[in-house]
């Protein structure tokens, strides 16, 4: 029983693992992404081995894929908490909505305004850069101020140049000045 219940929580650690490095490498971020392929490939081979030494082979087999499952939903509950990247928000409106722009503008989101034409008159496209782990806020303020409005999610992968980056480098350039040792 402790050899079925070792390869429950082997498949716990290796699948959430696995999915992390897999977006570690989708991110560019490949130092990470081989340290978490080691220790990946290290509990796959343990894991396998108990599953094929075991008495219980067919046993070990079942509470082997089990885990994976539930490996599979931890590791999509760890990525979306650590929410890696960026993403930028596409949003249609039907009028300018001047509080709303104002209000993502004073919460540190970039926003640009496009006018466009829709079917039956012009519409308003808010394009918005945010990191990952602030789109559900941003959301819900747009929600907050334009119940109706139509959202399109993207991931961005690379960007240069506009308001994020300025402001992503005033805050490193402080973190340095406020913290000389790190350098």
């Amino acid at each position: 029983m402790t050899e079925i219940l070792l390869i429950l929580l082997l498949q716990l650690i290796y699948v959430p693992v696995y999915t992390l490095r897999i977006i570690f490498v989708v991110k560019n971020m490949s130092g990470t992404a081989s340290l978490l392929g080691f220790v990946e490939a290290l509990i796959y081979v343990f894991g396998l081995a108990l599953v094929f030494s075991g008495d219980q082979s067919i046993l070990g087999m079942i509470v082997y894929a089990g885990g994976f499952a539930v490996g599979i939903m931890i590791g999509g509950y760890i990525e979306g908490k650590l929410a890696i990247g960026y993403t930028t928000l596409v949003v249609n409106l039907v009028s300018k909505n001047e509080e709303l722009i104002t209000r993502l503008r004073n919460e540190g989101f970039g926003v640009t305004v496009f006018v466009g034409e829709g079917r039956d008159s012009e519409r308003y496209q808010l394009d918005i850069l945010t990191k990952r782990n602030r789109e559900e806020e941003l959301f819900e303020m747009i929600e907050q101020y334009e119940p109706r409005a139509f959202i399109i999610s993207y991931e961005a992968r690379k960007f240069k140049g506009g308001y994020l980056v300025k402001a992503m480098k005033k805050r490193m350039k402080k973190q340095k000045e406020s913290n000389p040792q790190s350098s």
